[in-house]
Parts: structure tokens; C-alpha cells; sequence
């Protein structure tokens, strides 16, 4: 049995999508930032930062979200959301995969500054305002690529998955653009997507719409 470990509004969120878009029978392990269970022994364990996702699958335990995608398709090609070493879109397939991470680290940064530091005087509105517009030019990158349809031009992958993660949480810091707007309704329409969505737990990171950069 796969078992997944998860926390609301994640990156693990990737996985459990896209387990929904294998169909593929797994387990769904529930954890919290508010307590310290990914601190405790056991789970460092399974991941060794304490951090979510956390797969145990095939004998062995994957902690890297990017890397749990790429085993996860290639161990199970038949689901058609990887695109083979062999193929035309291989090297498209794995710019997108690692991009998502290109994002991950500009969200990254919002969420330290808007969320995790609680005092105001711990956070940095020029940091806010400069993690913005760089998160702005990183999704223009995106909306340059998916015009009606997605990230590659033979349809819908798993790196829409990793990818689409990033654009449900910067969201809440950039306005979208309608064409982006337009992918996300897309991605979010998908029946496992929902599945997902319906899955993901009460919200713990992000409690607003949108984080605005306040003023100096």
C-alpha cells in the first residue's frame, strides 16, 4: 500500500493529485504545522528535515515532491503522465518538472515573510514587494507556455501537477492574469484535482485570499 504524508495547503498537495490522477490506491496520513508531530522521532524517520510530502511506496520512503513525481510516472508509466527518456518531450517535460521549484522558492519567501514571521518588525516589506515581482516574471514564464492548453503541446502531465501546485498558492500573493486565471480553472476543473481539493484538510498556512505587500 502507498501511504502518503500530509499537511494543508502543502507541496505534499502535488502528490495527493496527483495519486488522484493515477487512480492508484493509497493511504492518506493527516499531519499539522500547529503541533509538533513532524518533529517528533518517528516521522523524522520518514523525512529527515521534518518536512511533508513523505511517500512510503515499493519498500522505501521518498521525501522530495519533485522526485516522488518523476518515480511515481516512471514507475507506473501506464498512467501516461510522464513523458519517457526516449521522448520528443522529455527535456520540456523535465525543465517544467524543476521549474516548479523555481516557483517554490519565491513562495517561499512570501510565506516566511507574510505568515511565518508573526511580529511586523521581523518582516521585510521591501523582501514582500521584491519576492512579488519576481514571482510575476516566473508566472509570466508559464502563461507564456500553456496559451489554451498546458504545459506541453501533447496535453495535460504530471509537471501541470507540480506546476499547478504553485499557482494555487501565488494566488494569494499576484494577481492572476486572465490567461493564467484561465489554466488554473482548467487544472481545477480536472475530477482529481477536486478529489484532492476535497482531501487537502482545513486551512492552516494561508487563512486569506490574498497577502498584500504593505508599505515601509
Amino acid at each position: 500500500m502507498i501511504r502518503l504524508h500530509h499537511c494543508a495547503q502543502a507541496r505534499s498537495f502535488r502528490t495527493l493529485w496527483l495519486l488522484h490522477e493515477m487512480g492508484v490506491p493509497f493511504e492518506l496520513v493527516r499531519h499539522s504545522f500547529l503541533d509538533k508531530s513532524l518533529r517528533g522521532a518517528e516521522y523524522l524517520a520518514l523525512s529527515p528535515a521534518g518536512r511533508v510530502p513523505a511517500l512510503e511506496i515499493d519498500g522505501q520512503v521518498l521525501f522530495e515532491s519533485g522526485a516522488i513525481t518523476e518515480y511515481l510516472v516512471e514507475t507506473r508509466p501506464a498512467c501516461g503522465l510522464g513523458r519517457a527518456p526516449n521522448h520528443p518531450e522529455r527535456a520540456a517535460w523535465l525543465e517544467w518538472l524543476h521549474f516548479a521549484e523555481t516557483i517554490g522558492q519565491h513562495l517561499a519567501n512570501l510565506t516566511q515573510h507574510h505568515i511565518v514571521l508573526r511580529e511586523g518588525w521581523m518582516r521585510s516589506p521591501t523582501v514582500m514587494r521584491l519576492e512579488a515581482k519576481r514571482l510575476e516574471r516566473t508566472l509570466g514564464v508559464i502563461e507564456a507556455a500553456v496559451g489554451d492548453g498546458f504545459l506541453l503541446s501533447s496535453g495535460f502531465s504530471a509537471v501541470d501537477v507540480n506546476v499547478g501546485y504553485g499557482l494555487r498558492v501565488a494566488r494569494r500573493f499576484v494577481p492572476p492574469t486572465p490567461a493564467l486565471s484561465a489554466y488554473y480553472d482548467r487544472l481545477a476543473a480536472r475530477p482529481a484535482f477536486r478529489a484532492a481539493e476535497t482531501q487537502d484538510g482545513p486551512p492552516e498556512l494561508y487563512k486569506q485570499e490574498f497577502y498584500e505587500a504593505p508599505d515601509d
